[in-house]
């Protein structure tokens, strides 16, 4: 039987809803990060022509093609769960959390990511920690978001699979109906976890009877080294031959080879990271040639060691080569970062005014896997929000 929770409605998704409606001002002694009836801020307009470029960050309208489900849990809702499961050692103050997610490395992270992955042991868990991250989507003015999921690691821990896809798909329904903000799902394979994994997160994605509506694309994310993606090509075959489009993470911590090969062999529609593909002229190239989207995550390179500063990052490269370039969040608390901030920081990266700005938002729009009235629509918002701030 599928288990369901109370909502306010059970209307499905197409394309974009209306923008959402303006929030309530909380309460005094009232968390505004708690209180359900909160929703996200409308567009927001200059007091004066001097706002800067923060103030228009927050109220332009975006789209986020690659943020994690677990790895965007809050230290709020992180607490939340090891509090619920104390034999874990995840920390339940939320000041711990800040020196708890603080990485060594790639590898490192990947076991801190883990830790988190495990409080996430039923589906009540499961439907809680999608609707908040929803809930942080919205107050950044997110209008549509590919959430990539990875319903291996919660089905090899127990978790029914037909209640765990009805806990996302109920957290998706109500987010939309309560916040304004439309959620897709990416099924990745955890690389770590190999070819079991990947037979696993397959049979999910493709198999009609757990299948969740809202499914649209399927990955491949975890460790690269020593995990080669041509291995995978059978599974993202079978993905795409049930109509799921391919975006795997490629070249985060390895060479453009490995870029090339997730285009060869698993034939990516967009790149995870894509990091060391600004080694590779051809490749950059090739990617500009067919408007393949990289799905950048500049704080995310550096909190992991895949970049060592900033001003290093190989974002400009991309602009300059011509490539479709989307700012992404990736495992936003984790690196104390959030969507927002990633645009401020490409602003400053890529010298971007306003209209830079909305330009790059439009980017994720072109790259997303919606629907072409619902790209227009989001497109068209953007552009009245800019043009709204520009105005005398």
């Amino acid at each position: 039987m599928r288990l369901r929770w109370p909502r306010p409605t059970d209307q499905p998704i197409t394309a974009l809803p209306p923008s959402p409606r303006a929030a309530r001002s909380a309460a005094p002694g009232e968390d505004p990060l708690t209180d359900s009836r909160d929703v996200p801020a409308g567009p927001l307009t200059p007091a004066d022509p001097s706002a800067g470029v923060h103030a228009f960050i927050a109220g332009l309208p975006k789209a986020e093609l690659h943020v994690h489900h677990v790895g965007s849990a809050s230290p709020r809702i992180v607490s939340e769960l090891a509090a619920r499961h104390p034999d874990s050692k995840v920390p339940t103050d939320p000041e711990a959390l800040v020196d708890y997610f603080t990485f060594t490395d790639f590898a490192h992270f990947i076991e801190v990511y883990l830790s988190v992955v495990d409080l996430i042991r039923t589906p009540e868990d499961v439907r809680l920690l999608t609707y908040e991250v929803a809930r942080d989507l919205a107050r950044q003015q997110v209008r549509y978001a590919e959430l990539t999921i990875t319903p291996f690691s919660s089905t090899r821990r127990g978790i029914d699979e037909v209640a765990f896809m009805d806990a996302i798909e109920d957290a998706r329904k109500a987010a939309e109906a309560e916040f304004g903000t439309v959620l897709r799902w990416c099924f990745d394979i955890p690389g770590e976890a190999r070819l079991e994994a990947a037979e696993e997160t397959t049979r999910l994605a493709t198999d009609d009877r757990v299948r969740p509506e809202g499914l649209v694309s399927f990955g491949l994310g975890g460790p690269e080294i020593g995990v080669p993606r041509p291995q995978f090509k059978p599974y993202f075959d079978r993905a795409i031959a049930a109509g799921l489009h391919s975006v795997p993470h490629a070249g985060e911590t390895t060479g453009p080879q490995t870029v090339w090969d997730a285009l060869t062999h698993l034939r990516a529609e967009r790149i995870g990271h894509g990091t060391s593909s600004a080694r590779d002229e051809k490749l950059l190239a090739h990617l500009a040639e067919h408007r393949i989207a990289l799905e950048v995550c500049p704080t995310s390179n550096i909190a992991t060691r895949a970049v060592r500063t900033l001003d290093e990052h190989p974002i400009r490269r991309f602009v300059e080569a011509g490539v479709l370039v989307t700012v992404n969040s990736d495992d936003p608390p984790m690196f104390g970062t959030d969507l927002n901030a990633e645009y401020a920081v490409a602003a400053r990266l890529l010298d971007l005014d306003e209209r830079g700005l909305a330009e790059l938002a439009k980017n994720a729009v072109e790259a997303s896997f919606l629907d072409g009235p619902g790209k227009a629509r989001l497109a068209a918002e953007i552009d009245a929000y800019t043009a709204g701030w520009s105005a005398p």
